[in-house]
């Protein structure tokens, strides 16, 4: 199992951008006040018209992770980045705290996000990324059913594609894994991912970190990658909301030119990088 790059291309990069608007304060955090839904109006209103012309910019194609609850509220916006050529997958309904679901909950909303996905997008998505990147027993079962090709929510690696597998969980005998699923995982990672280092959320996250150490430490994990991962991936996790501030924009770009710099290296969307994937 290998990913064949395009001629001359030895990684691929893709930049998954989140764009949860009020739905993660809604979904994730519970939170809807005026305040944090400012910071959601924010990521619509100022993030995505600061990202566009930076993408378009390096001639990059992101992945916009987007909840059908942003298509509906912000739709100028996000039909911006539709107009603009960025692939589309989803990413709930509402921002949903998936693992607290019950089985007719979650594919309620499945089906409601992929009703929407049409309506906006006039196509069902191919990739999924779970809200908060979490899983029930069920929500693999349902990618299968529902025709997705990708899932982009997992960790069990770092820069490769893999066929995630069901686990059993035991305690003193051992957990047990199921068949692969014929799901491709694009793995991900928080220390990829700006909002758990930037976001500030009283009580739950510190956030206000030090963006240079963000970078430094992400632009570590490209040149790990680009040296020892032939054939690889890395997959960045931003939000309009927290990448389009001010120091965090220059130090993005600072970043996406180190990359683009670097013989080899193909921006990529994570269905054209599934495209590229070949099972023995």
């Amino acid at each position: 199992m290998a990913l064949t790059l395009p001629e001359g291309k030895t990684l691929a990069v893709n930049i998954g951008s989140d764009f949860d608007a009020h739905s993660v304060w809604m979904g994730t955090f519970g939170k809807t006040s005026p305040s944090y839904l400012s910071r959601g109006e924010y990521c619509a209103e100022v993030g995505v018209p600061r990202l566009l012309p930076l993408f378009e910019k390096y001639d990059i194609k992101a992945t916009w992770c987007t909840p059908a609850h942003t298509m509906q509220t912000f739709t100028d916006r996000f039909l911006s980045i539709v107009d603009a050529g960025h692939e589309i997958a989803a990413h709930g309904c509402w921002h949903e705290p998936v693992p607290t679901l019950d089985a007719a909950k979650e594919r309620h909303l499945m089906e409601k996000t992929l009703e929407l996905h049409d309506k906006y997008v006039g196509k069902r998505p191919r990739g999924y990324r779970s809200p908060a990147w979490d899983f029930t027993e069920q929500t693999l079962d349902l990618l299968e059913e529902f025709g997705f090709e990708w899932d982009s929510s997992l960790m069990g690696r770092d820069f490769e594609p893999y066929h995630p597998r069901p686990v059993t969980v035991g305690w003193e005998e051992g957990s047990t894994f199921g068949a692969p699923s014929p799901i491709l995982e694009f793995p991900v990672s928080w220390f990829l991912d700006d909002f758990p280092v930037a976001e500030y959320i009283p009580g739950i996250n510190e956030g206000l970190g030090d963006s240079d150490v963000m970078f430094r430490r992400w632009k570590d994990h490209f040149d790990y990658a680009y040296e020892n991962v032939p054939g690889g991936i890395i997959a960045f996790t931003v939000h309009p909301q927290t990448i389009a501030r001010a120091h965090n924009l220059i130090g993005f770009e600072r970043l996406i030119d180190y990359m683009s710099s670097m013989p080899g290296v193909w921006f990529a969307t994570l269905s054209e990088i599934y495209d590229a994937w070949t099972d023995d």
